[in-house]
């Protein structure tokens, strides 16, 4: 195998394998989650289910994309997450009217160790890094 059919692997190794594990483990918790709500109780609170069923495919779309190798996807992905967790964290608090129920993004990921605030960030920095070659 040559040096350019690996790199685009590259991604996914090292941390990046620790970041794959996380981002796989939240599009399933999340994703289970929101499909169940979603089945069993939608019209008690649609938006928060919706933005949680986004949430984990946006967390299924990064992990794949980061074992592809498919930098830019994945940080379009990761980037949208971060988007996303800030402004339905800010959301949750201003308008609480619109969460009746949490989502995975809800108070900044509060219901969730604040893993859904700190993962993006991480993600960013680590494909950054390695976009840079660091």
């Amino acid at each position: 195998m040559s040096e350019t059919e690996a790199a685009p692997r590259a991604l996914a190794a090292g941390f990046g394998r620790l970041i794959v594990l996380v981002y796989v483990v939240f599009a399933v918790s999340a994703g289970v989650r929101a499909v169940f709500q979603v089945v069993t109780k939608f019209d008690a609170a649609p938006v928060s289910f919706t933005l949680s069923a986004i949430a984990a495919l946006i967390y299924l779309v990064a992990a794949i994309a980061i074992i592809r190798g498919a930098g830019a996807l994945a940080m379009l992905a990761v980037g949208v997450e971060m988007a996303g967790v800030l402004a339905v964290g800010a959301l949750s608090f201003a308008v609480p009217h619109w969460f009746p129920e949490p989502s995975v993004w809800s108070h900044f990921g509060s219901g969730y160790g604040y893993v859904p605030l700190v993962l993006p960030a991480v993600g960013l920095v680590y494909l950054f890094k390695r976009r840079k070659g660091a």
